[in-house]
Protein backbone atom coordinates (compact mmCIF):
# COMPACT_ATOMS: atom_id res chain seq x y z
CA UNK A 1 0.00 0.00 0.00
CA UNK A 2 2.56 1.98 1.03
CA UNK A 3 4.43 1.80 -2.55
CA UNK A 4 1.56 1.97 -4.50
CA UNK A 5 0.80 5.75 -2.30
CA UNK A 6 4.28 6.62 -3.29
CA UNK A 7 3.92 5.76 -6.77
CA UNK A 8 1.08 7.65 -7.45
CA UNK A 9 2.34 10.89 -5.55
CA UNK A 10 4.88 10.68 -7.77
CA UNK A 11 3.36 10.86 -10.66
CA UNK A 12 0.98 13.85 -9.66
CA UNK A 13 4.36 15.41 -8.80
CA UNK A 14 5.47 14.92 -12.02
CA UNK A 15 2.17 16.22 -13.32
CA UNK A 16 2.54 19.59 -11.67
CA UNK A 17 6.14 20.22 -12.30
CA UNK A 18 5.28 19.51 -15.93
CA UNK A 19 1.57 21.26 -16.40
CA UNK A 20 0.60 25.04 -15.47
CA UNK A 21 -3.37 24.77 -15.77
CA UNK A 22 -5.08 27.36 -13.73
CA UNK A 23 -7.03 25.63 -10.65
CA UNK A 24 -9.96 27.54 -11.10
CA UNK A 25 -10.26 27.04 -14.57
CA UNK A 26 -9.87 23.32 -14.42
CA UNK A 27 -12.43 23.26 -11.53
CA UNK A 28 -14.82 25.70 -13.78
CA UNK A 29 -14.44 23.10 -17.05
CA UNK A 30 -15.24 19.73 -14.68
CA UNK A 31 -18.17 21.85 -13.42
CA UNK A 32 -19.19 22.36 -17.15
CA UNK A 33 -18.97 18.96 -18.05
CA UNK A 34 -21.01 17.83 -15.45
CA UNK A 35 -24.05 20.06 -16.30
CA UNK A 36 -23.71 19.54 -20.04
CA UNK A 37 -24.00 15.43 -19.41
CA UNK A 38 -28.05 15.38 -20.04
CA UNK A 39 -26.99 17.59 -23.38
CA UNK A 40 -24.34 15.10 -24.72
CA UNK A 41 -26.65 12.18 -23.51
CA UNK A 42 -29.10 13.86 -26.24
CA UNK A 43 -27.68 14.53 -28.50
CA UNK A 44 -25.91 10.81 -29.13
CA UNK A 45 -29.61 9.04 -28.14
CA UNK A 46 -30.40 11.46 -32.13
CA UNK A 47 -27.57 10.52 -33.75
CA UNK A 48 -27.97 6.44 -32.33
CA UNK A 49 -31.81 6.88 -33.69
CA UNK A 50 -30.76 8.20 -37.30
CA UNK A 51 -27.72 6.08 -38.11
CA UNK A 52 -25.78 6.92 -41.90
CA UNK A 53 -23.18 4.55 -43.32
CA UNK A 54 -19.62 5.26 -43.76
CA UNK A 55 -19.36 8.01 -46.53
CA UNK A 56 -23.27 8.76 -46.03
CA UNK A 57 -23.16 10.53 -42.88
CA UNK A 58 -24.90 13.69 -44.61
CA UNK A 59 -27.21 14.69 -41.57
CA UNK A 60 -24.92 13.84 -38.37
CA UNK A 61 -22.30 16.13 -40.44
CA UNK A 62 -25.23 19.17 -41.07
CA UNK A 63 -25.80 18.78 -37.20
CA UNK A 64 -22.07 18.66 -36.06
CA UNK A 65 -21.95 21.52 -38.63
CA UNK A 66 -24.82 23.49 -36.64
CA UNK A 67 -23.68 22.75 -33.76
CA UNK A 68 -20.12 24.49 -34.22
CA UNK A 69 -20.73 27.32 -35.96
CA UNK A 70 -23.30 28.30 -33.06
CA UNK A 71 -20.49 28.38 -30.80
CA UNK A 72 -18.25 30.56 -33.31
CA UNK A 73 -15.97 27.96 -34.11
CA UNK A 74 -14.63 28.42 -37.76
CA UNK A 75 -15.39 24.86 -39.71
CA UNK A 76 -14.65 23.36 -42.63
CA UNK A 77 -17.29 20.58 -44.61
CA UNK A 78 -16.71 18.01 -46.83
CA UNK A 79 -13.77 16.78 -45.33
CA UNK A 80 -13.28 13.23 -46.81
CA UNK A 81 -16.40 13.40 -48.35
CA UNK A 82 -18.65 14.16 -45.34
CA UNK A 83 -16.57 15.04 -42.45
CA UNK A 84 -16.50 18.47 -40.69
CA UNK A 85 -13.30 19.99 -38.99
CA UNK A 86 -14.00 22.69 -36.21
CA UNK A 87 -10.99 25.15 -35.82
CA UNK A 88 -10.77 27.09 -32.31
CA UNK A 89 -8.00 29.86 -31.68
CA UNK A 90 -7.30 30.32 -28.23
CA UNK A 91 -6.48 33.99 -27.41
CA UNK A 92 -2.79 32.99 -26.62
CA UNK A 93 -0.25 31.24 -28.62
CA UNK A 94 0.70 27.61 -28.21
CA UNK A 95 0.87 24.45 -29.81
CA UNK A 96 -2.69 23.21 -32.28
CA UNK A 97 -4.31 20.05 -30.67
CA UNK A 98 -6.18 17.87 -32.52
CA UNK A 99 -9.32 15.88 -30.80
CA UNK A 100 -11.20 13.24 -33.64
CA UNK A 101 -14.89 11.45 -33.67
CA UNK A 102 -15.70 8.97 -35.96
CA UNK A 103 -19.24 9.51 -37.06
CA UNK A 104 -20.14 6.73 -39.08
CA UNK A 105 -22.53 3.24 -38.35
CA UNK A 106 -22.53 -0.45 -39.20
CA UNK A 107 -24.72 -2.11 -41.91
CA UNK A 108 -26.56 -3.78 -38.47
CA UNK A 109 -30.07 -4.34 -38.13
CA UNK A 110 -30.56 -3.46 -33.85
CA UNK A 111 -32.48 -5.65 -31.66
CA UNK A 112 -32.65 -4.18 -28.57
CA UNK A 113 -35.78 -2.13 -26.95
CA UNK A 114 -34.39 1.25 -26.41
CA UNK A 115 -36.96 3.96 -27.15
CA UNK A 116 -34.08 5.85 -29.25
CA UNK A 117 -33.55 2.58 -31.12
CA UNK A 118 -32.14 2.86 -35.04
CA UNK A 119 -35.06 1.55 -37.44
CA UNK A 120 -33.21 3.17 -40.43
CA UNK A 121 -32.50 0.86 -43.43
CA UNK A 122 -29.95 1.17 -46.72
CA UNK A 123 -28.43 -0.86 -49.23
CA UNK A 124 -25.19 -2.10 -48.01
CA UNK A 125 -23.29 -4.43 -50.72
CA UNK A 126 -26.63 -4.58 -52.90
CA UNK A 127 -28.48 -5.88 -50.16
CA UNK A 128 -31.17 -4.32 -47.63
CA UNK A 129 -30.13 -3.91 -44.21
CA UNK A 130 -30.68 -2.16 -40.63
CA UNK A 131 -28.39 0.44 -40.04
CA UNK A 132 -26.96 0.92 -35.97
CA UNK A 133 -24.45 2.74 -34.09
CA UNK A 134 -23.31 -0.50 -33.33
CA UNK A 135 -19.78 0.58 -32.48
CA UNK A 136 -20.30 3.83 -30.24
CA UNK A 137 -19.59 6.01 -33.11
CA UNK A 138 -22.49 7.97 -31.66
CA UNK A 139 -20.88 8.92 -28.36
CA UNK A 140 -18.07 9.73 -29.60
CA UNK A 141 -19.85 12.54 -32.21
CA UNK A 142 -21.54 13.69 -29.03
CA UNK A 143 -18.66 14.08 -26.52
CA UNK A 144 -16.57 16.40 -29.06
CA UNK A 145 -19.53 18.36 -29.66
CA UNK A 146 -19.41 18.84 -25.92
CA UNK A 147 -15.84 19.18 -25.65
CA UNK A 148 -15.86 21.76 -28.49
CA UNK A 149 -19.02 23.81 -26.55
CA UNK A 150 -17.05 24.11 -23.50
CA UNK A 151 -13.46 24.99 -24.94
CA UNK A 152 -15.36 27.75 -27.04
CA UNK A 153 -16.92 29.34 -23.70
CA UNK A 154 -13.28 29.24 -22.12
CA UNK A 155 -11.40 30.75 -25.36
CA UNK A 156 -9.76 33.01 -23.60
CA UNK A 157 -8.28 30.96 -21.46
CA UNK A 158 -6.71 28.69 -24.66
CA UNK A 159 -3.34 29.09 -25.75
CA UNK A 160 -3.39 27.47 -29.18
CA UNK A 161 -5.68 25.90 -31.81
CA UNK A 162 -7.83 23.30 -31.23
CA UNK A 163 -9.15 21.08 -34.34
CA UNK A 164 -12.30 19.33 -33.86
CA UNK A 165 -12.20 16.39 -36.49
CA UNK A 166 -15.81 14.79 -37.13
CA UNK A 167 -14.39 12.06 -39.66
CA UNK A 168 -16.57 9.35 -41.62
CA UNK A 169 -15.41 6.39 -43.21
CA UNK A 170 -13.90 5.26 -39.66
CA UNK A 171 -15.67 1.52 -40.74
CA UNK A 172 -14.26 1.52 -43.97
CA UNK A 173 -15.35 3.07 -46.90
CA UNK A 174 -17.79 1.73 -49.48
CA UNK A 175 -16.28 -0.34 -52.35
CA UNK A 176 -14.55 1.58 -54.88
CA UNK A 177 -14.40 4.98 -52.93
CA UNK A 178 -11.71 6.77 -50.65
CA UNK A 179 -12.57 7.60 -46.92
CA UNK A 180 -11.56 7.30 -43.27
CA UNK A 181 -8.59 9.27 -41.78
CA UNK A 182 -6.43 8.32 -44.43
CA UNK A 183 -7.75 10.89 -46.46
CA UNK A 184 -8.45 13.50 -43.48
CA UNK A 185 -4.26 12.91 -43.79
CA UNK A 186 -4.18 13.32 -47.56
CA UNK A 187 -6.39 16.25 -47.46
CA UNK A 188 -3.34 18.44 -44.88
CA UNK A 189 -5.74 18.50 -41.81
CA UNK A 190 -3.14 17.34 -39.92
CA UNK A 191 -0.12 19.00 -41.49
CA UNK A 192 0.00 21.79 -38.99
CA UNK A 193 -0.69 19.74 -35.80
CA UNK A 194 1.56 18.68 -32.82
CA UNK A 195 -0.35 16.53 -31.40
CA UNK A 196 -3.90 14.42 -31.46
CA UNK A 197 -5.92 12.75 -28.96
CA UNK A 198 -8.78 10.11 -29.49
CA UNK A 199 -11.14 7.62 -27.43
CA UNK A 200 -13.25 4.54 -28.02
CA UNK A 201 -16.40 3.44 -25.75
CA UNK A 202 -16.15 0.31 -24.78
CA UNK A 203 -19.05 -1.91 -23.91
CA UNK A 204 -16.73 -4.57 -22.37
CA UNK A 205 -15.05 -2.12 -20.12
CA UNK A 206 -16.12 -1.35 -16.67
CA UNK A 207 -18.18 1.55 -16.60
CA UNK A 208 -16.07 4.69 -15.49
CA UNK A 209 -12.60 3.08 -16.24
CA UNK A 210 -10.12 4.46 -18.63
CA UNK A 211 -7.70 1.78 -20.46
CA UNK A 212 -4.12 2.47 -22.19
CA UNK A 213 -1.49 0.97 -23.38
CA UNK A 214 2.26 2.47 -24.57
CA UNK A 215 3.55 1.86 -28.21
CA UNK A 216 1.26 -0.86 -30.10
CA UNK A 217 -2.57 -0.53 -28.66
CA UNK A 218 -4.40 -2.20 -31.44
CA UNK A 219 -3.79 -3.99 -34.54
CA UNK A 220 -2.77 -3.23 -37.62
CA UNK A 221 -5.70 -4.94 -39.92
CA UNK A 222 -4.51 -6.21 -43.77
CA UNK A 223 -6.45 -8.62 -45.92
CA UNK A 224 -5.06 -11.03 -48.33
CA UNK A 225 -6.25 -13.06 -51.21
CA UNK A 226 -4.95 -16.17 -52.28
CA UNK A 227 -5.84 -17.89 -55.73
CA UNK A 228 -5.09 -21.45 -56.26
CA UNK A 229 -4.82 -22.35 -60.00
CA UNK A 230 -5.12 -26.10 -60.46
CA UNK A 231 -6.62 -28.89 -63.46
CA UNK A 232 -10.05 -29.55 -63.39
CA UNK A 233 -11.23 -33.21 -63.83
CA UNK A 234 -13.94 -35.45 -62.71
CA UNK A 235 -14.19 -36.07 -59.05
CA UNK A 236 -13.47 -39.58 -59.53
CA UNK A 237 -10.76 -39.09 -60.96
CA UNK A 238 -8.45 -36.91 -58.97
CA UNK A 239 -4.95 -38.10 -60.49
CA UNK A 240 -6.11 -36.70 -64.11
CA UNK A 241 -6.01 -33.25 -62.65
CA UNK A 242 -4.51 -31.11 -60.24
CA UNK A 243 -6.97 -30.30 -56.85
CA UNK A 244 -7.00 -26.74 -55.94
CA UNK A 245 -9.44 -27.02 -52.62
CA UNK A 246 -7.31 -29.96 -51.23
CA UNK A 247 -3.80 -27.35 -51.99
CA UNK A 248 -6.10 -24.28 -50.60
CA UNK A 249 -6.63 -26.70 -47.26
CA UNK A 250 -2.90 -27.67 -46.92
CA UNK A 251 -2.38 -23.76 -47.13
CA UNK A 252 -4.15 -22.92 -44.78
CA UNK A 253 -2.62 -24.97 -42.16
CA UNK A 254 0.99 -23.97 -43.30
CA UNK A 255 -0.61 -20.32 -42.56
CA UNK A 256 -0.97 -20.96 -39.22
CA UNK A 257 2.41 -22.49 -38.71
CA UNK A 258 3.60 -18.86 -39.55
CA UNK A 259 1.97 -17.46 -36.30
CA UNK A 260 2.89 -20.80 -34.18
CA UNK A 261 6.21 -21.95 -35.23
CA UNK A 262 7.92 -18.78 -37.31
CA UNK A 263 6.56 -15.76 -35.40
CA UNK A 264 8.40 -14.16 -32.19
CA UNK A 265 5.01 -14.21 -30.21
CA UNK A 266 7.09 -13.68 -27.23
CA UNK A 267 7.63 -9.72 -28.64
CA UNK A 268 3.71 -8.94 -29.95
CA UNK A 269 0.76 -10.92 -30.96
CA UNK A 270 -0.24 -11.60 -34.30
CA UNK A 271 -3.21 -13.66 -35.74
CA UNK A 272 -3.65 -14.79 -39.75
CA UNK A 273 -7.59 -15.64 -40.44
CA UNK A 274 -9.13 -17.23 -43.55
CA UNK A 275 -12.55 -15.80 -43.62
CA UNK A 276 -13.45 -16.88 -46.79
CA UNK A 277 -13.08 -19.76 -49.47
CA UNK A 278 -15.10 -20.21 -52.89
CA UNK A 279 -14.16 -22.82 -54.99
CA UNK A 280 -16.34 -25.36 -57.14
CA UNK A 281 -20.07 -25.60 -58.85
CA UNK A 282 -20.44 -28.93 -58.30
CA UNK A 283 -19.87 -32.31 -56.09
CA UNK A 284 -18.61 -34.24 -58.83
CA UNK A 285 -16.09 -31.89 -60.34
CA UNK A 286 -12.70 -31.09 -59.30
CA UNK A 287 -12.61 -27.09 -60.15
CA UNK A 288 -9.52 -25.62 -61.86
CA UNK A 289 -9.51 -22.84 -59.05
CA UNK A 290 -10.38 -22.06 -55.62
CA UNK A 291 -9.97 -18.61 -54.04
CA UNK A 292 -9.65 -17.76 -50.27
CA UNK A 293 -9.23 -14.46 -48.38
CA UNK A 294 -8.72 -13.77 -44.38
CA UNK A 295 -7.17 -11.19 -42.47
CA UNK A 296 -4.03 -10.58 -40.82
CA UNK A 297 -3.38 -8.64 -37.18
CA UNK A 298 -0.08 -7.60 -36.16
CA UNK A 299 1.63 -5.14 -33.63
CA UNK A 300 4.77 -4.69 -34.97
CA UNK A 301 5.89 -2.84 -38.01
CA UNK A 302 8.44 -5.22 -38.95
CA UNK A 303 6.67 -8.09 -37.44
CA UNK A 304 3.96 -7.38 -40.07
CA UNK A 305 6.42 -7.26 -43.17
CA UNK A 306 8.17 -10.30 -42.15
CA UNK A 307 4.56 -11.67 -42.06
CA UNK A 308 3.45 -11.11 -45.55
CA UNK A 309 6.67 -12.16 -46.85
CA UNK A 310 5.96 -15.65 -44.78
CA UNK A 311 2.49 -15.56 -46.95
CA UNK A 312 3.77 -15.42 -49.95
CA UNK A 313 6.65 -18.01 -49.51
CA UNK A 314 4.15 -20.57 -47.78
CA UNK A 315 1.21 -20.33 -50.46
CA UNK A 316 3.63 -20.21 -53.21
CA UNK A 317 5.94 -23.19 -52.11
CA UNK A 318 2.83 -25.30 -50.60
CA UNK A 319 1.02 -24.95 -54.56
CA UNK A 320 4.39 -25.73 -56.37
CA UNK A 321 4.47 -28.75 -54.55
CA UNK A 322 1.42 -29.59 -55.77
CA UNK A 323 2.20 -28.84 -58.99
CA UNK A 324 -0.72 -25.92 -58.71
CA UNK A 325 0.13 -21.72 -58.71
CA UNK A 326 -0.88 -19.82 -56.11
CA UNK A 327 -1.42 -15.67 -56.82
CA UNK A 328 -1.05 -13.99 -53.35
CA UNK A 329 -2.16 -10.08 -53.20
CA UNK A 330 -2.25 -7.86 -50.19
CA UNK A 331 -4.84 -5.22 -49.62
CA UNK A 332 -3.40 -3.16 -46.80
CA UNK A 333 -6.42 -1.68 -44.13
CA UNK A 334 -5.26 -0.05 -41.29
CA UNK A 335 -1.66 0.05 -39.65
CA UNK A 336 -0.94 -0.04 -35.62
CA UNK A 337 -2.36 2.37 -33.68
CA UNK A 338 0.53 3.42 -32.01
CA UNK A 339 0.59 5.67 -28.82
CA UNK A 340 3.60 7.54 -28.62
CA UNK A 341 4.94 6.37 -25.15
CA UNK A 342 6.77 9.52 -24.24
CA UNK A 343 3.39 11.42 -24.43
CA UNK A 344 1.10 8.41 -23.07
CA UNK A 345 3.59 8.72 -20.22
CA UNK A 346 3.11 12.47 -19.30
CA UNK A 347 -0.80 12.51 -20.20
CA UNK A 348 -1.58 9.12 -17.80
CA UNK A 349 -2.30 11.66 -14.97
CA UNK A 350 -4.43 13.88 -17.05
CA UNK A 351 -6.73 10.46 -17.42
CA UNK A 352 -6.46 9.54 -13.56
CA UNK A 353 -7.94 13.08 -12.72
CA UNK A 354 -10.53 12.27 -15.26
CA UNK A 355 -11.36 8.76 -14.29
CA UNK A 356 -10.26 8.24 -10.45
CA UNK A 357 -6.37 6.91 -10.04
CA UNK A 358 -7.74 3.72 -9.24
CA UNK A 359 -9.79 3.25 -12.49
CA UNK A 360 -7.20 3.93 -15.33
CA UNK A 361 -6.03 0.62 -16.37
CA UNK A 362 -3.06 -0.18 -18.81
CA UNK A 363 -4.18 -3.12 -20.62
CA UNK A 364 -2.57 -5.50 -23.12
CA UNK A 365 -2.97 -4.65 -26.77
CA UNK A 366 -6.16 -5.77 -28.88
CA UNK A 367 -6.22 -7.15 -31.58
CA UNK A 368 -9.35 -5.26 -33.02
CA UNK A 369 -8.00 -2.28 -35.43
CA UNK A 370 -8.70 1.29 -35.56
CA UNK A 371 -8.19 4.10 -38.24
CA UNK A 372 -6.94 6.56 -36.07
CA UNK A 373 -3.89 4.69 -36.45
CA UNK A 374 -3.36 6.87 -39.77
CA UNK A 375 -2.93 10.51 -37.94
CA UNK A 376 -0.56 8.50 -35.35
CA UNK A 377 1.84 8.14 -38.28
CA UNK A 378 1.92 11.69 -38.90
CA UNK A 379 1.74 12.89 -35.70
CA UNK A 380 2.33 12.05 -31.94
CA UNK A 381 -1.37 10.22 -30.35
CA UNK A 382 -3.11 8.74 -28.06
CA UNK A 383 -5.97 6.54 -28.25
CA UNK A 384 -7.84 5.49 -25.30
CA UNK A 385 -10.90 3.15 -24.39
CA UNK A 386 -13.62 4.60 -22.01
CA UNK A 387 -15.47 1.81 -19.96
CA UNK A 388 -19.08 1.79 -20.27
CA UNK A 389 -20.45 -1.55 -19.38
CA UNK A 390 -23.68 -1.61 -17.44
CA UNK A 391 -22.72 -2.36 -13.83
CA UNK A 392 -25.63 -4.94 -13.97
CA UNK A 393 -23.74 -6.94 -17.03
CA UNK A 394 -20.99 -9.41 -16.52
CA UNK A 395 -17.99 -7.70 -18.56
CA UNK A 396 -17.45 -10.65 -19.89
CA UNK A 397 -20.88 -11.18 -21.39
CA UNK A 398 -21.45 -8.58 -22.53
CA UNK A 399 -22.59 -8.09 -26.41
CA UNK A 400 -19.42 -7.25 -28.42
CA UNK A 401 -19.48 -4.05 -30.26
CA UNK A 402 -20.60 -5.09 -34.42
CA UNK A 403 -23.49 -7.05 -33.01
CA UNK A 404 -27.36 -6.33 -33.14
CA UNK A 405 -27.73 -6.19 -29.04
CA UNK A 406 -24.64 -3.89 -28.71
CA UNK A 407 -25.80 -1.45 -25.86
CA UNK A 408 -23.42 1.45 -23.88
CA UNK A 409 -24.35 2.99 -20.17
CA UNK A 410 -24.71 6.84 -21.13
CA UNK A 411 -23.10 7.29 -18.08
CA UNK A 412 -19.28 6.34 -19.40
CA UNK A 413 -19.53 9.34 -21.56
CA UNK A 414 -19.01 12.12 -18.88
CA UNK A 415 -15.78 10.21 -18.11
CA UNK A 416 -14.81 10.66 -21.88
CA UNK A 417 -15.89 14.39 -21.85
CA UNK A 418 -13.48 14.69 -19.30
CA UNK A 419 -11.14 13.69 -20.40
CA UNK A 420 -10.94 14.86 -23.81
CA UNK A 421 -10.99 18.29 -21.89
CA UNK A 422 -8.30 17.15 -18.99
CA UNK A 423 -5.70 16.20 -21.70
CA UNK A 424 -6.45 19.24 -24.22
CA UNK A 425 -5.72 21.74 -21.46
CA UNK A 426 -2.66 19.82 -19.79
CA UNK A 427 -0.85 19.28 -23.04
CA UNK A 428 -1.70 23.39 -23.41
CA UNK A 429 -0.38 24.01 -20.87
CA UNK A 430 2.30 21.54 -20.35
CA UNK A 431 6.24 22.75 -20.12
CA UNK A 432 7.88 21.81 -23.25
Amino acid sequence: MRKAYLFFLLINITFLINAQVNPTLQTKVDKMAVALEPKVIEWRRDFHEHPELSNREFKTAAKVAEHLKSLGIEIKTGVAHTGVVGILKGAKPGPTIALRADMDALPVTERNSLPFASKEKAIFNEKETGVMHACGHDTHVAILMGAAEILAKNKNDLKGTIKFIFQPAEEGPPQGEDGGAGLVVKEGYLDDVDVIFGLHIRCMSKLGTIEYKPAGFMAASDWFTIKVKGKQSHGAAPWMGIDPIVVSAQIINGLQTIISRQTELTKEAAVITVGRINAGIRENIIPEEAVMAGTIRTLDRDMRDKIFEKIKLTATKIAESSGAVAEVTFDPKTPVTYNDPALTEKMVASLQRAAGTNNVIKINAQTGAEDFAFYQEKVPGIFFFVGACPPDVDVDKAPSHHTPDFMIDERGMLTGLKAMLDVTLDYMYMKK
